[in-house]
């Protein structure tokens, strides 16, 4: 359940706009701000230590409007977006910018432009890393794996990938057998964002023959989106960190073998792999 909070007409005097003379004089800029939380706790303790300050909120708005002039409205809509979802408890942020004074050569009234965005769908304002599972049990798994890197090195910046391993492929009970899983880990750097790497990483599943006909079947490709950044989500369709990736083997020793230190619930990779690393049945570094 989310509610909405509406910061209307909030006005400033800002220097956006491809044309000089924008940069240098300046406009008028409006902007409308819808955030989306649950307003319940707040209702009940009538306290605003429960609820997003609006006052806040508009104050951080106006200040990021009137600081860095920007080219396009769309790039300003987008990081007063990614302002309002970095207050806790935003779900969801809608921005309606105005830019009434637009150098626009027939009479008119107003130009807007309207966003939504959610964590999952907010274009970060610097690259954020992200951690990528890759596997496959059946058909040409090593060439399906190496285009999908190929793929993400083509999109994603500073692409760096595990060693390949290879372990008993998880069934459901009474299932069919299946052959063995390679496996490895992918990390690298994007403005994208997380919805949009989830697309890149569904797209490449499709490449590689992917289909969804049973749970834990057998995969020509899988390509799971670990980590994105700090973002915690538990949305329907992408859920933030992946779960139970810190306890499969085949996720935390490729892993490791790239970011040991990084933690996960409290413990470093390189502790998870240790503790993991006898579940492997091959490790082949290099692979790609």
């Amino acid at each position: 359940m989310s509610d909405t909070i509406w910061l209307r007409g909030i006005t400033a005097h800002a220097h956006h706009g491809v044309f000089a003379f924008e940069r240098e004089q300046g406009q008028k800029f409006v902007l409308d701000v819808g955030y989306e939380v649950d307003t319940r706790t707040a209702a009940r303790s009538d306290s605003v230590e429960d609820t997003v300050s609006y006052a806040e909120v508009a104050d951080a708005l106006h200040h990021l409007l009137v600081t860095e002039p920007l080219n396009l409205v769309e790039t300003v809509a987008e990081r007063m977006a990614a302002a309002v979802l970095a207050f806790p408890g935003v779900r969801a942020a809608t921005v309606v910018l105005h830019k009434p004074e637009a150098p626009i050569s027939i009479p008119f009234d107003d130009v807007s432009l309207t966003i939504r965005r959610t964590p999952l769908t907010v274009v970060p304002l610097a690259p954020v890393p992200v951690s990528l599972g890759l596997g496959g049990n059946v058909g040409d798994v090593r060439g399906h794996l190496r285009a999908a890197v190929a793929g993400l090195r083509e999109v994603l910046d500073d692409v760096r990938v595990g060693p390949l391993v290879r372990t008993p492929a998880m069934t459901l009970p009474e299932s069919d057998p299946q052959p063995d899983y390679l496996n490895t880990v992918v990390t690298a750097r994007t403005r994208l964002a997380a919805a949009e790497v989830l697309a890149l990483a569904h797209s490449l599943e499709l490449e590689a023959g992917r289909r969804r006909d049973a749970r834990w079947g057998p995969r020509t490709l899988d390509v799971d989106l670990l980590a994105y950044g700090d973002v915690v989500s538990a949305d329907l369709e992408l859920v933030l960190p992946h779960p139970g990736a810190g306890e499969r083997s085949f996720v935390v020793v490729p892993w490791a073998a790239l970011e040991p230190e990084r933690s996960l619930d409290g413990e470093s990779l390189a502790a998870r792999s240790a503790r993991l690393s006898g579940e492997i049945l091959e490790t082949r570094e290099d692979w790609a």
